[in-house]
């Protein structure tokens, strides 16, 4: 009878988590809507309704994202530590 090795778990690095990638991404297209670089037609979806100030929702999003994955990552560190200890 083998007997089965348990495989170390890897090292949790915060680059690997999407929200943050996603939450870049966000943050990138709020800067691109700001009024004195493309305003609100730069990143407004086709067949979107009208509205003003549109960047902001892409900043409050990306905080959100931002949030979401600091908790994420947050969680994976404290499961690691309790792995290993």
């Amino acid at each position: 009878m083998t007997q089965k090795t348990k495989k170390p778990l890897p090292v949790p690095v915060w680059y690997k988590n999407t929200y943050f990638w996603i939450s870049a991404v966000l943050f990138l297209l709020g800067v691109i809507g700001l009024p004195f670089l493309g305003g609100d037609e730069a990143i407004r979806d086709p067949g979107q309704k009208r509205e003003s100030h549109l960047f902001l929702l892409y900043f409050v999003a990306s905080a959100m994202m931002f949030v979401g994955g600091w908790i994420s990552h947050r969680q994976t560190v404290q499961q690691y530590e309790e792995e290993i200890a």
